[in-house]
């Protein structure tokens, strides 16, 4: 039997390896009869031990699953180091100092999108050592949510554990881009029209200048003093001279600056003349030293225009690395300006609902950062868009959030839709259990005698004169109506037994659970008295449940967030 339990652990190990920490059963009695094929006779007693086994070895963290395997059975890791690698490719041109940048508008709080670019821009910058900025890019008035600009530094600080180097904002530099403007309308390099867009449309189309592009540099500086007093909104435009007959009309003398008369939230009514996404952002990154821009495909057209101003002002432009998108299909709602009419009627909680796939309903979930960063680095770059569906998506964050939150998660009982029984026989017991399987230091202790509590349904599975057992307890059989205490241990059980469950002693210090889930239902019953230790904002495993996270404590009632299984 021994060299079947080594059998059984080596190809659980390695299941487990392969999914990052969850072994499946399936999988492990399949390999365990090509290996064997004389235990297809005994397949019965072979998938109860699988069942065992696989649940110890998934207690284990990853690390510790891969460093048994290395002892048990280490020509077993082969495949899993000859399976293609994933992560950080190297970053083209790094000669200095790289700085990096990630840059959302303000039209809401971060959110599972932008924690795989912002990780990705973050990860570069501490392989090669750097600084890295957050951006906040609201030059436009009409798409700004106020709140945006306190959630936005505070969702970047979590995700890098607190290193984000600068937080800049782009209505607060405004003057900055006013003078380049102006630069690049004294030198010729750019212009203000006065065209109607039909009238440039209809100019570009016919590969032909614009009646403003060729005025004296006179009267191009007048207008552009003109567009802050008598020009009204969509009089005038600044546009950067480049050649209409260009190939790609997107090209063609693309706009630099525009009036906007609405009210922007920072700065009120103190400003009309607003730049535009390339030109604020081909300023701040000459200006703040940007080294390296992870864009998607689809900026393409606009860092050839961040290229053209960057030459006319002399300046190197930034590496451009190509980055594909990555598109949540079948799942929660990542578009801000769809959930914010949500949150603002009440039909969210917040941001931070447990619907919501933002980082302030993660963390609160008790999602650790570095879970995400993994992820990041895992997917890495590639040119090529990919489509995740939420299940798969949270399938592998729970996986790496599991491999960080596990080896440091306190184990409890948890009794669901809990139900007194009786066990007839059952002398008087002190159990103490550990806290953690790790540290072998106690510190669950229980007083039993024959009255417990089980979950509902285990109850209802209990089978007729089969061997049951409340775990790391006692074994007891079901007789008629009757529960009746068996004086044997686990050793018998493991033989014979039928059904393992998990109990609480009849007590007056138990304490009332609420667990919050994803789907913002809400799971109750009974927690071991230990639960009382218990700190708002800790993250605990409830056995047979999962992983939560204490969100609010009050006296004998603790409310928990579900994290995953």
């Amino acid at each position: 039997m021994k060299d079947i339990k080594e059998l059984i652990t080596k190809y659980a190990l390695q299941n487990a390896i392969k999914f990052k920490g969850k072994a499946n059963p399936g999988n492990i009695i399949g390999k365990i009869i090509q290996e064997k094929s004389e235990l297809k006779t005994k397949i019965k007693e072979i998938s109860q031990e699988v069942q065992i086994i696989v649940k110890e070895v998934n207690q284990l963290s990853l690390d510790k699953q891969v460093k048994k395997l290395e002892k048990l059975a280490p020509e077993l890791l082969e495949e899993k180091k000859s399976e293609k690698k994933t992560g950080l490719k190297e970053l083209p041109n790094v000669k200095k100092k790289i700085i990096m940048r990630i840059a959302p508008s303000p039209s809401g709080p971060l959110h599972i999108g932008h924690s795989y670019i912002l990780s990705l821009n973050y990860e570069y910058v501490k392989k090669y050592g750097g600084e890295f900025i957050v951006r906040i890019e609201d030059t436009n008035a009409s798409n700004i949510y106020p709140k945006s600009y306190e959630m936005i530094p505070e969702d970047a600080k979590w995700l890098t554990q607190n290193n984000v180097d600068k937080i800049i904002i782009q209505s607060e530099r405004i003057n900055l881009y006013y003078d380049y403007a102006l630069k690049l309308i004294e030198e010729e390099y750019a212009y203000v029209c006065e065209c109607s867009q039909e009238e440039f449309k209809e100019c570009s189309t016919g590969k032909t200048d614009c009646p403003c592009r060729n005025l004296n540099t006179e009267e191009a500086t007048k207008r552009w003093h003109n567009m802050f007093t008598k020009y009204n909104e969509g009089e005038a435009v600044v546009r950067f001279k480049t050649d209409m007959q260009h190939n790609n009309p997107a090209m063609r003398d693309f706009p630099l600056f525009r009036i906007n008369n609405d009210e922007h939230p920072k700065t009120g009514k103190e400003f009309r003349v607003w730049p535009l996404m390339n030109f604020s952002v081909a300023i701040d990154d000459m200006d703040l030293g940007i080294t390296h821009a992870l864009r998607g495909k689809d900026h393409a057209d606009n860092a050839k225009k961040q290229a053209f101003i960057h030459k006319a002002l002399g300046v190197p432009t930034p590496e451009a690395v190509s980055v594909g998108r990555i598109n949540f299909t079948e799942g929660v709602e990542v578009s801000c300006s769809k959930v914010k009419p949500k949150v603002e009627s009440g039909f969210y909680n917040g941001w931070d609902d447990i619907r919501l796939p933002f980082m302030k309903a993660l963390k609160r979930r008790g999602f650790q950062a570095e879970a995400l960063r993994r992820y990041a680095k895992e997917v890495g770059i590639s040119k090529n868009d990919k489509s995740v569906t939420m299940k798969e998506f949270f399938k592998t964050i729970n996986a790496f959030n599991k491999d960080i939150i596990d080896p440091t998660s306190y184990r409890y009982f948890f009794i669901e839709n809990p139900v007194l029984i009786k066990i007839e026989g059952t002398p008087e017991k002190k159990i103490e259990m550990d806290l953690q399987p790790d540290n072998k230091k106690g510190g669950r202790k229980f007083k039993t005698k024959d009255e417990f509590y089980i979950t509902k349904i285990d109850l209802e599975t209990i089978n007729d004169n089969k061997l049951c057992r409340l775990i790391d307890c006692i074994n007891f059989v079901k007789d008629k109506k009757k529960l009746i205490y068996q004086d044997t241990g686990y050793k018998e059980y493991k033989e014979k037994g039928d059904k393992i469950m998990h109990w609480l002693p009849k007590s007056d210090y138990l304490v009332d659970v609420e667990i919050l889930m994803p789907d913002n239902t809400i799971r109750k019953g009974l927690g071991e008295e230990t639960m009382k230790k218990i700190k708002q904002g800790d993250i605990v495993q409830l056995e047979r449940f999962g992983f939560c996270r204490l969100d609010q404590k009050e006296d004998d009632k603790l409310t928990f967030w579900f994290t995953h299984k």
